[in-house]
């Protein structure tokens, strides 16, 4: 099974928790990507999704330009050992109910992985 290592995204995008939903959106579409880190400092408190756009800002009616991702963010950061497969990163998904899971080193977040990379990845094996 293909380790996580070679499926995970290493270049980390993060955003502060004040920063609005609005450039948060612009971000992750500026870069094509699904989520962000929200961290502050050197902590990483939250991550921000597309779901979290659509089911807590959208569907709330939240204002995208003064509310910020703060008030959308999910947390804790689900992580998974770099060491697993993708398999258990699906498994751990599904558990958990989530479509991105920070990839970690000896507890540190080293990558991002979403349920995108895994579909590619059980596709190529078929």
């Amino acid at each position: 099974m293909t380790p996580l290592a070679l499926l995970m995204h290493r270049d980390l995008q993060e955003i502060s928790p004040k920063t609005t939903v609005r450039d948060a959106a612009k971000q992750m579409r500026d870069k094509r990507i699904g989520s962000l880190l929200v961290s502050e400092g050197m902590e990483r408190i939250g991550i921000v999704s597309e779901t979290d756009f659509v089911r807590k800002a959208l569907a709330d009616g939240l204002n995208p330009d003064t509310t910020p991702v703060e008030r959308i963010m999910s947390q804790p950061v689900i992580g998974i050992d770099i060491d697993k497969t993708a398999k258990e990163a699906n498994d751990l998904m599904a558990t958990k109910g989530v479509r991105h899971l920070a990839v970690t080193d000896k507890g540190k977040i080293v990558g991002i992985i979403s349920v995108r990379d895994l579909v590619i990845c059980f596709k190529n094996r078929l």
